[in-house]
């Protein structure tokens, strides 16, 4: 019987440099996107897939991002005192039950792998989710369950993909496809920031991975691949090497970048019109611009 992915790793350990000066003090991950911070979207969307363990991989600095999912008593009495009920059902959705959440250290700025291989003890010998918090997807099913609902039916190893033009593929993990089924691809290998020419197909890997524990037996035999790091995706090509299989899996949703500053402020825009209470707003804001700056040409 195929076990359940109920673990999922969260890499947090980066230091943010493209949003500096905020990120001097503010861990990135605790930024704002509308009016909850990219951690929390990353949360819901592994609870919607039936996650029941986190674990985060930090760095020093990163105190505000394990204190945002403690219980705030007195934040919690002062709304209960003024019935504020609606903030406080807010509120529960940031409160991690004690026990569900682990925090590790990455020492070293040493790559994704390593932050995943970080977490190999919590891991143990159990397939398990991992969740890149930068990418944040909008979708009506959550992307991660959207994959585990696939995982269930295939096994083996699956990433999120999703195409891009040539030009981008050096910012990638690009997908050298064998047998392509639509939604499903099937995998031979993987390339990780391929320059344009070299790419072996348009389909890119991004932040959403389901990985077996063979991956973290391939991560300890690993040196510095692309960029001087230890790549996750070379642990996962390794898994073809083996013999096991590898998935690409073609998400219905919309990815932000939110590692960068456009890709940020893009959703920012896109959730603010998906709020109710904001879209009329927000839209005739926007109109105004456009119509302001197309008045200037």
């Amino acid at each position: 019987m195929r076990k359940k992915v109920t673990k999922a790793v969260f890499p947090v350990a980066g230091l943010g440099t493209r949003f500096l000066p905020a990120t001097k003090s503010v861990p990135k991950e605790i930024m704002t996107l509308v009016d909850r911070p990219l951690i929390q979207y990353a949360i819901d969307e592994a609870r919607a897939a039936g996650i029941k363990e986190f674990i985060f991989v930090t760095s020093r600095g990163k105190g505000a991002l394990e204190d945002y999912f403690d219980h705030s008593p007195v934040l919690e009495q002062e709304l209960r005192s003024k019935n504020k009920t609606e903030l406080l059902e807010i509120l529960k959705n940031t409160n991690m039950d004690s026990g569900a959440i682990a925090y590790i250290r990455q020492h070293k700025a040493l790559g994704l792998g390593h932050a995943v291989w970080c977490a190999r003890r919590l891991i143990g010998n159990e397939p398990f989710a991992v969740i890149l918090p930068d990418d944040v997807i909008a979708a009506e099913k959550p992307c991660l369950q959207q994959m585990v609902e696939a995982y269930n039916e295939t096994g083996g190893n699956m990433v999120a993909a999703m195409e891009v033009p040539p030009e981008r593929a050096s910012s990638y993990g690009m997908l050298d496809v064998a047998d392509d089924q639509g939604e499903l691809v099937k995998i031979r290998g993987m390339v990780e920031k391929p320059k344009a020419e070299d790419a072996p197909s348009n389909l890119a890997v991004i932040g959403r991975y389901i990985l077996s524990p063979n991956v973290l037996r391939n991560l300890n035999q690993l040196k510095s691949g692309s960029g001087g790091e230890i790549q996750l995706t070379d642990a996962i090509a390794a898994e073809l090497t083996q013999g096991h299989d590898v998935y690409g899996y073609r998400f219905k949703g919309q990815r932000f970048d939110c590692g960068s500053k456009s890709g940020f402020l893009q959703a920012t825009v896109s959730f603010g019109l998906g709020r109710e209470e904001l879209r009329d707003d927000l839209y005739a804001y926007l109109q105004d611009i456009m119509s302001v700056d197309k008045a200037a040409q």
